[in-house]
């Protein structure tokens, strides 16, 4: 569960790309000393004691007129006003600037929790330039070195703190599910589709929904909430002052739903930000439904939809497991097989496997197919055990965990849907060394 989502910001070139890369333990940011590297915000999630949070590295903000600088500060005051706390970031090696004071005085604005850190103090000589930085008037500085990892933990420590608690899903015993993809693909549509009634704006106009809408709704006597997410712009195509819409809201909603529909537009057929917004869902674990929209808009003959599913197929080789529909919200094509399609998606996404059920499918599947030699050795299992639902997530005790290979994992997995079907369903496969 995310509890939370911390903006970091800061003037060009302070080491707030490193320190997002140390944070999130790779190298996700573009790290280089030209100031206005990192333009669009970038994302990723982090758990520190317990908790799980999201972190957006922004653009430098800066009062010099530089390329791209309007765009670079609205999109860190989005990024500011999605986030629930603040890392600012400053240069202990170059002190208090007149940009530093600019963004302290937007931060005190946005009544956020901040966490100022100095970074590039690199050796204890240099621990007495961070008390200048009282000056900016948003805390006490916390001496941190980017490069060197130095005060990162103190950081962090500091900023969970100023979370707020989250410690019950939001509906309870409901089935929530969002609509997300590219702009303009008819979620909206689809949505008013399914309620029978207009309680969200339909556009034309790329982009007209701007944030996360939860309806709750009854359909023959089960309570649903239904997310409609404003569609994912691919970055820096169109800068988000216009938008006004961040991936982050869709995550959130992603994260909120037990299943996730992927619309893709009939009209203007697959393009690559389609698997970008369905790799998002499908890295949650969630239920995933692939919505091909605007059905009544294809020229078709008997061929058309095979044709087109395996195309859908070839494209999104990671989702062979999600069910395809083809649906027309204007037409309301199949809009009534959607509500039960979720259904069932959901039901497999809770479903529990007997211990000794899965443990027979698992040894009958080691014994048709053999894993193979690895440097002379053999992975082998061990025994199978099922920890979690949604998504089923099963352990397996081996020998040795560095012998699992992606592909025996994949055939593993491809057995567990042959013996329980699993359909719209992710699941997650764990090798663990048996404890001797």
């Amino acid at each position: 569960m995310i509890n939370g989502v911390c903006a970091i910001v800061g003037r060009p070139n302070v080491g707030k790309s490193t320190i997002f890369n140390r944070i999130i333990g790779e190298r996700k940011s573009i790290v280089e000393d030209t100031p206005g590297v990192t333009r669009d915000r970038i994302y990723g999630k982090v758990e520190w004691l317990t908790k799980e949070f999201r972190v957006i590295d922004t653009g430098g903000i800066q009062l010099a007129d530089q390329p791209f600088q309007k765009e670079i500060e609205m999109q860190v005051e989005i990024a500011i006003e999605e986030a629930d706390s603040i890392i600012f970031i400053v240069s202990g090696t170059e002190g208090v600037t007149h940009d530093d004071e600019y963004i302290a005085k937007m931060l005190i604005r946005s009544k956020k929790p901040v966490i100022l850190a100095v970074n590039k103090i690199d050796d204890n000589h240099l621990l007495s330039n961070i008390y200048e930085f009282y000056s900016l008037g948003v805390g006490d500085p916390i001496a941190v070195s980017g490069i060197h990892g130095i005060g990162i933990g103190d950081m962090l420590d500091a900023l969970v703190k100023t979370f707020p608690e989250k410690n019950r899903r939001e509906y309870e015993g409901i089935t929530s599910f969002a609509f997300i993809g590219r702009p303009n693909v008819g979620k909206s549509s689809l949505v008013n589709a399914i309620l029978n009634e207009d309680r969200t704006i339909v556009s034309n106009i790329e982009g007209t929904t701007r944030d996360a809408i939860d309806t709750p709704f009854k359909h023959d006597g089960k309570e649903y909430v239904v997310i409609d997410t404003a569609g994912i712009r691919k970055r820096g195509k169109v800068y988000e002052n216009i938008e006004k819409y961040s991936v982050l809201r869709a995550m959130s909603a992603i994260e909120r739903s037990d299943v996730v529909c992927v619309v893709l537009d009939g009209e203007t057929g697959i393009r690559e930000q389609d698997k970008h917004v369905a790799g998002y869902a499908h890295e949650a674990g969630k239920g995933i439904i692939i919505l091909y929209n605007k059905w009544d808009c294809v020229e078709k003959d008997s061929h058309t939809q095979i044709e087109i599913e395996k195309k859908i197929r070839n494209e999104f080789i990671y989702l062979g497991y999600a069910p395809i529909l083809f649906v027309s919200a204007l037409k309301k094509q199949r809009i009534h097989q959607i509500l039960p399609l979720i259904d069932e998606v959901h039901d497999y996404s809770l479903m529990r496997i007997q211990t000794n059920v899965l443990n027979e499918v698992i040894m009958d599947a080691q014994l048709m197919t053999p894993p193979p030699t690895h440097n002379g050795k053999r992975l082998r299992i061990y025994y199978a055990s099922q920890v979690s639902v949604a998504p089923p997530t099963f352990v397996l005790f081996v020998n040795d965990p560095e012998l699992m290979h992606f592909s025996y994992r994949r055939f593993l997995e491809n057995k567990l849907r042959e013996a329980f079907n699993f359909t719209g369903t992710t699941l997650r496969i764990i090798a663990r060394e048996r404890e001797k």
